[in-house]
């Protein structure tokens, strides 16, 4: 069970211009703005939900999860063919919604991790024209690649550039190793595989329990296949998202992701979809289980 990517949070929102229809939301919490004493982003949430707004994160939250909720057919036929139905779709939207993912995502969140002074930074960055526009590109570019014929398309361009050794892919493959974007991809999947293997086992999807060491190995034997699939994905992503801006602009967002800011935020958006998709990949597996088991449940 192969995740998405979990792409360039770390200082990562998209481009208004171009891509009319993809506003950026807030959940209700933030519009109100009041803050409940249990707020899980404490005492700096509207400053927080703010932020994350400007970064398209609810909006790629929202996209994430309906890219869930289409691959729940793909996980009936690889694991129980010609069974689940509608009751295996019910149980993958209610593991994919997007209220519950983002409760899960906040709550994640390290908050230790992101200074007052970090906080102004990413708001003064991703509230600004440039930081707007990468973030509805980033947003227009994940909604695109939920029809695959469009992920094709950019998957081709970036094929076409890397291979006449466009400028454009440098500075993507720079932006890459800045954000540390698949080593921290690759790991996420990794761990969310090995997630899903634990549901399936803890559901009693096998026969006799199967110890930890051959999920293990079974999971890295995927690592390179992961690793390829990351790195194209990535390109592919990214050729579509910032194919608006120029060369200057995606330099200043390589630099702004230098920054302190931006390391801060990239290593904790990371770790807070870590949190959320080892969650939904157990609870993923758990379900699959009974559904092998032949129990809708």
């Amino acid at each position: 069970m192969l995740r998405r990517p979990l792409i360039a949070f770390a200082i990562a929102t998209l481009s208004l211009s171009g891509h009319a229809g993809f506003a950026q939301s807030a959940p209700p919490a933030m519009q109100a703005q009041v803050i409940a004493p249990d707020d899980p982003l404490g005492p700096r949430a509207a400053e927080l939900r703010a932020l994350l707004a400007a970064m398209g994160l609810y909006d790629i939250l929202a996209i994430m999860a309906a890219e869930g909720r289409e691959s729940a057919p793909d996980i009936a036929a690889d694991m129980f063919p010609g069974q689940g139905g509608a009751a295996w779709m019910a149980v993958a939207a209610s593991i994919y919604a997007t209220d519950k993912m983002t409760a899960a995502f906040e709550a994640a969140l390290p908050l230790e991790r992101l200074s007052d002074a970090d906080i102004a930074a990413l708001r003064g960055f991703f509230e600004s024209d440039l930081g707007a526009r990468i973030a509805a590109g980033e947003i227009a570019a994940r909604q695109a690649f939920l029809d695959p014929a469009l992920e094709q398309i950019a998957t081709d361009l970036a094929n076409e550039r890397a291979a006449q050794n466009h400028p454009r892919i440098a500075q993507l493959t720079t932006f890459n190793i800045v954000n540390d974007l698949v080593e921290r991809n690759v790991s996420g999947a990794l761990n969310a595989n090995f997630a899903f293997y634990r549901g399936l086992s803890d559901g009693g999807a096998f026969a006799t329990p199967i110890p930890e060491e051959m999920m293990l190995a079974e999971v890295w034997g995927q690592e390179p296949a992961i690793r390829a699939d990351t790195v194209q994905w990535l390109l592919a992503y990214q050729t579509l998202a910032y194919e608006d801006l120029s060369d200057a602009d995606l330099q200043a967002y390589i630099d702004f992701s230098r920054s302190a800011a931006g390391q801060a935020i990239n290593a904790s958006l990371f770790a807070a979809f870590d949190t959320v998709f080892n969650a939904i990949s157990h609870d993923l597996g758990r379900a699959a289980a009974g559904f092998i088991a032949g129990e809708d449940t």
